[in-house]
């Protein structure tokens, strides 16, 4: 098992890898992209396949050596797992409603924000 530190620095990493790919998508949106084309979007994907992923290594990880894996999660990392899907489900709107990607670009610092406030003051 790897030290919380280790998980920490996984999860921070992968939180940049999303927070890039999910911008550069709302930014190729808001100056008129599409899906079909850009020639950054299998790296843009794997940005943000392998970003996830490492959020998820990562924050499970930290779970395990905090002790939360046994019953219900407290309540602010239930709204930072709840952040972490919308975010997940949110990566293609700016495609399908472009006139949402210039407000979605100012969304994303709100939810990390978020995400960061639960994470160190862990409120409840």
């Amino acid at each position: 098992m790897f030290s919380r530190d280790l998980y920490e620095i996984i999860h921070v990493i992968g939180i940049a890898m999303l927070f890039v790919a999910i911008g550069g998508v709302a930014v190729h949106a808001a100056n008129g992209g599409t899906r079909t084309n850009t020639s950054t979007r299998g790296l843009v994907a794997t940005l943000f396949g392998v970003g996830s992923f490492l959020i998820l290594l990562g924050g499970f990880g930290m779970m395990a050596r905090l002790g939360l894996v046994r019953g219900a999660p407290p309540g602010w990392l239930t709204v930072k797992m709840v952040i972490w899907l919308v975010l997940s489900g949110l990566v293609l709107l700016p495609y399908r409603r472009p006139a949402l990607a210039r407000p979605f670009l100012l969304f994303l610092p709100l939810l990390a924000g978020v995400a960061v406030y639960m994470a160190v003051y862990k409120p409840f």
